[in-house]
C-alpha cells in the first residue's frame, strides 16, 4: 500500500453515512409503521440510540485505545476471544456486507422500474442482467484503488441527502400534530406495557438493517491519514444519520396517518412526500433511492472486500485474500466477492422476495461481529486502567445489552439462520490452522462452539424444509 493515497475525515464520514444511508431510508416509515404506534417508534428510537451510539463510541475508543488492531470487526474478536470468534467475526461480517448489496441490486432495479417498465419489480431478467453490469463497473472502479472510489462514494453520498433534507424540509410545513398523536399508543386506547414492547421489539428489527455500516470508517482504518479521524467520523457520520432516521420516521405519520403509512408501496418516502406535493416529489425520491443505492453498493463493495483482505493479511483468512495490484486495491478479495454476488444475483429467478431473503441472511450475519465488539469493549476496559475507565466501562456495558437486545429482538429465526452462515466456515478455519501450522486447532471452548454452530445449523436446514422458519 506503499504508493496508495489515505483517506481523510470527509471521506471517512461519506463512508460511515453511504454505506448506513442505502436503500432502508427511503422505506423506513413504512416498515416501522407496519409494526408500531408513534409512542412505541419514539421508544424505540430512544433505545435503539442509546444503544448504537453506546455501540459508535466502542468503536471510536477501541480505535484510540488500540490503533495497531486494523480493521476493527475482527480484530477485535481475535483480540478478545481468541483466532476462532476472530474468524468467525470476519466470516460472518463478509457474508453479511456482500449480502447486503445482493438486497441493494434489487432494490435498485426495483426503483428504476418506476420509471422503466422493463425493470419492474427488480426481479426480472433485465434485473439480472442490468445489475451485473453494474457490479462489474463498481468492480472496475475500486480495482483502480481504494481513494478513487472513496472519493465518488463520497460524491454519491451528498447527492442522495439533497432528496432526503427535501424531504424532511417539506415535513415538517405538511406535518400535523393531531394526525401524528391519534392512535399514539396502538391499537388500545391507553398505554400497556406488554403491547407496547411488542410494537417497540418491531422496530428492533428494522434498526439492525438500517444501521448496518456504522463500523465503516472502522473497516478502513488501515487506510486513513489520521487514526483519530476514524472515531471522529464514526461519530458524527452515526449521530447525523440517527437525526436523519429520526424525522424520516416521525414526520411520515405526522403527514399521514400511520394505518396509511403502513400500506404505502416501496419506497414509502416518495408516496408520503407525493401526497403532499404531487407526481414529482416521488419521482424526485425514486431518483435519489437510485443515487443511494449505487452509493451504499460502492461504499459496501469496498466493505465487502477490506474484511478478507485484512484478514488474509493477518493469517485469519487464506493468504491469498492479501494481494493488492499496482494500485493497492484487493484483488483477489475483490474477485471472489463480487462472483459470490453474482451467483447470487440468480437467486432473482428463484425467490419471490430476493430482496426479504438476502436482507434477512445480512442483518443475521452481523449481529455475532457487532456483539464481540461489544464485549471486547467491555473486556479491554476491565483490563487496564485509563483515566476514563469507569466512562468507558459504562460504554460497554450498554453496547453489550444493547447487542444481545438485539439478538433477542430478531429472534430464534435469525439466530438459526445465521447459523447456516458459520457452520461451513468451521472447515475453512480448520484448513487455515492447518496450513499455519497452530499447535491446537481448536481449544475446548472453541470446539464446544463449532459443534453448538453445526448443531443449530441442522435444525435451521431442517426448520426451513418443513417450512417451519420463512425468510
Amino acid at each position: 500500500m506503499s504508493g496508495e493515497k489515505k483517506l481523510g475525515l470527509l471521506p471517512l464520514i461519506a463512508i460511515v453515512v453511504g454505506s448506513m444511508i442505502g436503500g432502508g431510508a427511503f422505506n423506513l416509515a413504512t416498515d416501522m409503521a407496519g409494526g408500531a404506534s408513534a409512542g412505541a417508534m419514539i421508544l424505540g428510537w430512544v433505545i435503539t440510540g442509546i444503544g448504537i451510539i453506546a455501540l459508535g463510541l466502542c468503536f471510536q475508543n477501541l480505535t484510540d485505545k488500540r490503533p495497531d488492531l486494523e480493521g476493527g470487526i475482527f480484530s477485535y474478536a481475535t483480540e478478545g476471544f481468541g483466532r476462532f470468534m476472530g474468524f468467525n467475526s470476519a466470516w460472518g461480517y463478509w457474508f453479511s456486507a456482500w449480502l447486503g448489496n445482493v438486497a441493494y441490486a434489487t432494490l435498485l432495479f426495483s426503483s428504476i422500474g418506476y420509471f422503466i417498465p422493463a425493470f419492474k419489480g427488480g426481479q426480472n431478467i433485465a434485473s439480472i442482467i442490468g445489475a451485473s453490469i453494474l457490479l462489474w463497473l463498481v468492480h472496475t472502479l475500486i480495482l483502480r484503488g481504494v481513494q478513487s472510489a472513496a472519493m465518488v462514494n463520497l460524491i454519491t453520498t451528498i447527492a442522495k441527502l439533497v432528496p432526503v433534507f427535501l424531504f424532511i424540509i417539506i415535513g415538517i410545513f405538511a406535518f400535523h400534530f393531531e394526525t401524528f398523536t391519534a392512535d399514539f399508543w396502538g391499537n388500545a386506547s391507553e398505554f400497556q406495557f406488554a403491547d407496547v414492547m411488542t410494537q417497540v421489539k418491531s422496530t428492533m428489527l428494522v434498526t439492525l438493517w438500517v444501521f448496518i455500516g456504522v463500523e465503516g470508517a472502522v473497516v478502513l482504518s488501515s487506510r486513513a491519514k489520521n487514526k483519530k479521524d476514524v472515531g471522529k467520523a464514526t461519530i458524527i457520520g452515526l449521530l447525523g444519520t440517527l437525526v436523519i432516521y429520526i424525522l424520516i420516521s416521525l414526520m411520515s405519520i405526522g403527514v399521514m396517518s400511520r394505518p396509511e403509512v403502513a400500506q404505502l408501496d416501496s419506497p414509502s418516502m416518495a408516496y408520503v412526500l407525493e401526497s403532499v406535493v404531487g407526481k414529482w416529489g416521488a419521482s424526485l425520491i425514486n431518483l435519489g433511492l437510485i443515487v443511494s443505492v449505487l452509493g451504499a453498493w460502492l461504499g459496501w463493495t469496498l466493505l465487502a472486500t477490506e474484511i478478507p483482505y485484512l484478514s488474509g493479511k493477518s493469517g485469519l483468512f487464506p493468504k491469498w485474500f492479501a494481494k493488492e495490484n499496482k494500485n493497492g486495491a484487493p484483488v483477489n478479495s475483490l474477485w471472489i466477492t463480487n462472483g459470490l454476488i453474482q451467483v447470487f444475483l440468480l437467486s432473482f429467478l428463484f425467490t419471490e422476495q430476493a430482496y426479504n431473503f438476502a436482507f434477512s441472511l445480512a442483518s443475521s450475519a452481523i449481529l455475532i461481529p457487532y456483539a464481540l465488539s461489544a464485549f471486547y469493549q467491555f473486556k479491554y476496559t476491565l483490563q487496564t486502567s485509563h483515566a476514563d475507565r469507569s466512562r468507558n466501562l459504562a460504554i460497554g456495558i450498554v453496547a453489550s445489552v444493547y447487542s444481545i437486545w438485539m439478538i433477542y429482538a430478531a429472534g430464534v429465526s435469525y439466530l438459526l439462520l445465521t447459523m447456516i452462515l458459520y457452520a461451513p466456515g468451521i472447515i475453512v478455519f480448520y484448513n487455515i490452522q492447518k496450513e499455519t501450522k497452530a499447535k491446537t486447532t481448536f481449544t475446548r471452548p472453541e470446539l464446544i462452539t463449532a459443534a453448538a454452530f453445526v448443531i443449530l445449523a441442522i435444525v435451521a436446514i431442517v426448520q426451513l424444509a418443513t417450512s417451519n422458519i420463512s425468510i
